[in-house]
């Protein structure tokens, strides 16, 4: 917790144990299944939990506002970014039923209300949301046709709702065909660890 709290220090008692669970639970469940990578999950706290909240650093999400997590694996961003925002509703969504285990095993014992949990495909996912997020899931040219449908048209935010990814190295082709719109954050601005060298927030209102 020592390198959450340094960039998060004004976390309510009920989050900083929130956050301490994640940081036990996620080790537990990777003996089981590979949530992480094996010789990453010792990183858990700077490169999974502490990277998800860079979106945090980028846009203050109001009380109200939905989110859906695209591709959300075991949970990443979609469980730190419920525990720091309990009155921001997530919706995660993934096409592998192992990982959805870990992430719902994970939801519940934190009980956290604010989370809902899909198995399948993002073609078969209802409704719409004020932002679409994703760690590394695909390049922009994949997602944006996929998510567009779903982005809600009223705005409750200080942005225009959108999608936010997180992504590393060079993206300057992938996101060549948005230059005049998207909007990229260094989080090496934030945070100081070497992880944060290369990543960044890729914003795209939609």
């Amino acid at each position: 917790m020592q390198t959450i709290n340094k960039y998060f220090p004004n976390l309510t008692p009920l989050q900083q144990e929130q956050f301490s669970r994640i940081l036990e639970l996620y080790p537990e469940w990777n003996e089981k299944i590979n949530v992480i990578s094996r010789k990453d999950i010792e990183n858990l706290e700077v490169n999974h939990v502490l990277h998800s909240l860079g979106i945090v650093k980028f846009v203050n999400f109001t009380p109200g506002t939905k989110i859906l997590d695209l591709g959300t694996g075991g949970g990443f961003p979609g469980i730190p970014l419920a525990i720091f925002y309990p009155e921001v509703t997530f919706h995660l969504v993934d096409r592998i039923g192992k990982k959805l285990k870990v992430a719902q095993d994970i939801v519940d014992q934190l009980n956290l209300k604010n989370v809902t949990i899909q198995h399948g495909d993002v073609k078969e996912v209802k409704g719409t949301f004020d932002f679409v997020v994703s760690r590394a899931v695909m390049p922009l040219n994949d997602l944006v046709p996929l998510v567009k449908r779903l982005i809600a048209r009223d705005m409750k935010n200080a942005v225009p709702n959108g999608l936010i990814c997180l992504k590393g190295g060079d993206l300057s082709g992938e996101v060549q065909k948005y230059r005049n719109d998207v909007l990229i954050d260094d989080l090496s601005n934030y945070f100081k660890e070497e992880f944060y060298k290369t990543k960044k927030v890729v914003y795209l209102p939609l």
